[in-house]
């Protein structure tokens, strides 16, 4: 084989990259001992590769690239590129490089556009409760909007007791249904443990009969509370009660009276 012929065929490409036969990197020994053309086109193709492989990979340390640089260039001098030379293996391998980075970016990009996803998701589940926790307010809103405006709504006012004088409360009953609404907006939060506990009185005797727990007082943001129906009262009062409440009132922890007139 001449060596322009050697040169043509890319055989010098595969001899750098380690890809050629045993027959064929015989062959290339022979020719580059008998010809300085082609030990130079050697050293040509060793530059490049390593020229190409440090702009592909800009984060590869200096003291990498100089260690490259020496076992495959400062032994022989540096030699510019000749004319004649095979660029195909150098693009086939540019371009396996290019495809590696397109497939990190893409990768990556898909990462993050399911990191966005995910987020938007959260965000998403985030406001589907805020809005049920409004659609349940509104409706609560109504509820006593629709209380107040009935004709048929009689609004007895609790005053304060010797244990909390500045206490005060409402009491929204229905005569009609007998549904009865309490509104608390003016009792004081109840401490840890303790309840508030309604009453429905009728005073002669006086007989107290229990018609609900104000519960969970602190989550209820509009202090207006459903308790149960009553027929026949004569008077309300509001008393504080350990959690549970209790079967009978507790008189020296009565926060709140009123009667019906």
């Amino acid at each position: 084989m001449k060596v322009g012929e050697l040169i043509e065929s890319g055989l010098l490409e595969l001899y750098v990259f380690g890809k050629t036969s045993e027959e064929e990197t015989a062959l290339v020994n022979e020719m580059a001992t008998e010809h300085k053309t082609v030990r130079d086109e050697i050293l040509s193709i060793e530059k490049a590769v390593i020229s190409l492989s440090f702009s592909m990979a800009p984060y590869l340390s200096a003291d990498y690239y100089y260690r490259i640089r020496e076992q495959l260039i400062e032994k022989h001098g540096v030699i510019e590129l000749q004319r004649g030379t095979n660029w195909a293996a150098y693009v086939g391998w540019a371009a396996a490089m290019l495809l590696l980075a397109a497939g990190i970016y893409q990768y990556t990009e898909m990462q993050s556009r399911e990191d966005r996803i995910e987020v938007v998701q959260q965000e998403n589940t985030k406001l589907k409760g805020e809005l049920k926790i409004l659609d349940e307010n509104n409706k609560s809103s109504e509820t006593i909007l629709n209380v107040i405006r009935d004709q048929n709504t009689q609004v007895v006012v609790l005053g304060g007791q010797a244990v909390a004088p500045d206490a005060k409360a409402k009491v929204y009953w229905n005569q009609s249904t007998q549904q009865v609404y309490i509104d608390a907006s003016q009792l004081p939060t109840p401490p840890p443990g303790k309840v508030y506990q309604v009453w429905s009185l009728t005073l002669n005797p006086l007989t107290p009969t229990s018609i609900g727990l104000l519960d969970r007082f602190d989550k209820n943001a509009t202090k207006f509370f459903p308790v149960s129906a009553t027929g026949n009262a004569q008077a309300f009062g509001i008393t504080l009660e350990p959690e549970g409440g209790s079967p009978t009132p507790t008189m020296d922890q009565l926060y709140v009276l009123g009667t019906v007139s």
